[in-house]
């Protein structure tokens, strides 16, 4: 099968596409998908090709022409797409693309929306866990009423889908709070600091309510702006039951990623990503697993 993959930037803030790349390249040819002619990824002489790809803000019609040319220049079969940006386009018409004879394993657009940060304290506690109190705000007075009446510094400033800070005082959380609104709009949620072990989980559904497979994970060391550097895979039984649990709930197809912080018994849910994280291709080296014991570990 021809896939094609996207995500190739490799640099200090890495994107998926090269794990995802290494980990299923021995079966499958690749073709890659770049939206900058400067990725890494893109000489690294792991595709047969690559094309540039037109910006997922121009739209559907863009995104058909470009893959009607690239699938009659290369005939790719199927495509991986990495990028939290593309993920909305490639879901929302991921049956017009499957009909072009280009399959997709994606979730729904219903189970898209249900993991966005400001509604992950009710997919919590359908799972049973604990999501850690979080208020949205729109302006610096919320978010300076919500010092007011108690809540207590350090706080994490997030983006309901991209960005998160960890303020230690109301200047830096203003900071904050105007650095991810101008980037992302509103709301700008504020969130209790979880203190813990930072454990994360990548698996992959199908669309049924079974888990395919899975590995799960315990950082070590993260670079300065938060990307895992070392990691060991542990064997952590009640994150893999959240993980069969979230997929039987929700009935999510394809790739997904559980972040949470373990405190003793608890867990706290922190963030699920729609697709596979850069460190992916730890997983592929524990492939036929659902989790794995804590003897090997992951650098870079």
């Amino acid at each position: 099968m021809k896939v094609a993959v996207s995500g190739l930037n490799n640099t200090d803030n890495p994107a998926p596409g090269v794990p995802v790349i290494k980990s299923i390249s021995s079966k499958h040819e690749i073709i890659g998908f770049s939206y900058d002619p400067n990725e890494p990824g893109n000489y690294m002489s792991l595709t047969e090709k690559t094309y540039l790809m037109p910006y997922p803000s121009l739209g559907y019609e863009e995104l058909k022409r470009r893959l009607l040319y690239i699938k009659e220049q290369s005939g790719i079969n199927a495509i991986i797409p990495n990028l939290d940006a593309e993920l909305p386009l490639y879901i929302k018409y991921q049956n017009e693309i499957e009909s072009l004879g280009i399959k997709l394993c994606l979730p729904s657009s219903e189970n898209f929306e249900l993991r966005n940060k400001n509604r992950l304290d009710s997919l919590s506690k359908d799972l049973n866990i604990v999501y850690p109190k979080t208020h949205e705000v729109s302006s610096v007075s919320e978010l300076e009423k919500l010092i007011d009446e108690g809540s207590k510094f350090p706080l994490m400033i997030k983006g309901n889908y991209y960005k998160a800070y960890k303020a230690h005082n109301l200047e830096s959380a203003i900071e904050y709070f105007y650095k991810i609104s101008n980037e992302w709009g509103f709301p700008v949620l504020v969130q209790d600091v979880v203190e813990g072990d930072e454990i994360n989980f990548v698996g992959v559904g199908d669309g049924e309510g079974t888990l395919c497979g899975g590995v799960a994970i315990k950082k070590l060391t993260t670079t300065e702006i938060g990307k895992i550097w070392t990691g060991v895979t542990i064997q952590n039984e009640k994150l893999l039951q959240i993980a069969q649990e979230f997929v039987k709930l929700t009935k999510w197809k394809g790739p997904f990623e559980l972040e949470v912080m373990a405190n003793l018994n608890q867990v706290y849910m922190i963030e699920i990503n729609p697709r596979f994280p850069a460190w992916v291709y730890f997983a592929t080296r524990n492939r036929g697993q659902f989790t794995a014991y804590g003897n090997r570990h992951y650098g870079g």
